[in-house]
C-alpha cells in the first residue's frame, strides 16, 4: 500500500509543479496568477486526485469499492416537509437539502414517504440522495475564518448522519494551530507540511516582472514542500478504520478491559 501511495503522490507532485510554475507562474498575464484562487486552479488538481487515490487504495486493500467516492457530490444535509393540515401534499411534501462536498464517500439512498401504508404510486413521494459517511473539505491556505466555517459544516454533517467523519485538508497553514477537540472536525491534515508564504514575500509577486525575479525562490519553496505521502497515507488509514466492520466479542473485550 505504501508503494502505491508514494507512486501516486509522486505523480501528483510532478503534475502540480507543472501547473503551479509552467502554467500559472510563468504566464505573461498578470490575471492568471492573481485570480488563480477565484478560478480554483489551486484546488482543482487535488480535488480530482483524492478520489482516484482513495478508490485505488480501497480496491487494493479490500478487492472492491462498493461506495461512491468522488468530489462535488451532493450529499444529504437535512430533510423537511412542505405541508400543512390544509395542504397535506403528496407524501407530506418530503424535501431534501444537500451540500456539495470537496471529497466524499457516500452511498445512494432512496426514500419514500406516503400517507398510505401501501405506498400507492400516485400518493407517494420518492426522493434519491447520497448519505455521506466520510467527507473532507480541501483548502489551499487554511486561515481562521475557513476553520470556523469548517467547524460549522462539520457540526451540520454530524447532525444529519451521526456516524459521519469530517476532515479538513489544506496545502498550507495560514493561522495559528487550534485544537479541534471542541469542534466536530475529526482531524486537520496539512498535506504539504508548510506555512503559507508570508505577506511581505507575496507582495513581490504582484506583477509578472516581480514573480519572474523571484522564480528560483518560489520553485525551491514548492519543491521543498511537496505533497506528503505520509500525511495522505494517514488520511487513507482513517478511511480504512471506518470500513472495517469488526464484531465485538465479549471474551476479547473482557480480556483487554475496554471497547
Amino acid at each position: 500500500m505504501d508503494d502505491l501511495i508514494e507512486k501516486l503522490v509522486g505523480l501528483l507532485n510532478e503534475y502540480k509543479l507543472y501547473v503551479d510554475v509552467n502554467l500559472i507562474f510563468d504566464s505573461t498575464e498578470d490575471f492568471l496568477y492573481r485570480q488563480k484562487g477565484q478560478l480554483k486552479l489551486d484546488n482543482t488538481v487535488i480535488e480530482e486526485f483524492l478520489p482516484i487515490l482513495v478508490r485505488k487504495c480501497i480496491v487494493k486493500e479490500f478487492g472492491k469499492c462498493d461506495v461512491d467516492v468522488g468530489s462535488q457530490t451532493a450529499t444529504f444535509s437535512s430533510a423537511y416537509f412542505e405541508s400543512s393540515l390544509s395542504y397535506p401534499a403528496i407524501g407530506g411534501g418530503l424535501r431534501i437539502k444537500t451540500k456539495d462536498q470537496d471529497f466524499s464517500m457516500s452511498r445512494k439512498l432512496y426514500l419514500k414517504s406516503s400517507y398510505t401504508s401501501t405506498f400507492e404510486e400516485t400518493k407517494t413521494s420518492t426522493v434519491t440522495t447520497h448519505l455521506g459517511y466520510v467527507m473532507a473539505e480541501l483548502k489551499t491556505n487554511l486561515d481562521k475564518t475557513m476553520y470556523q466555517e469548517a467547524s460549522a459544516t462539520a457540526h451540520d454533517i454530524k447532525l444529519a448522519v451521526t456516524g459521519a467523519k469530517y476532515y479538513l485538508l489544506c496545502d498550507f497553514l495560514d493561522m495559528t494551530p487550534i485544537s479541534t477537540t471542541t469542534t466536530d472536525i475529526d482531524e486537520i491534515l496539512i498535506v504539504r507540511k508548510a506555512k503559507r508564504i508570508s505577506s511581505n514575500i507575496r507582495k513581490e509577486f504582484s506583477t509578472y516582472a516581480g514573480w519572474q525575479k523571484n522564480r528560483e525562490w518560489y520553485v525551491n519553496y514548492l519543491t521543498t514542500h511537496p505533497y506528503s505521502a505520509n500525511v495522505l497515507k494517514r488520511f487513507i488509514d482513517h478511511i480504512f478504520s471506518q470500513m472495517k466492520n469488526e464484531d465485538l466479542i465479549e471474551e476479547s473485550v473482557l480480556d483487554v478491559g475496554y471497547f
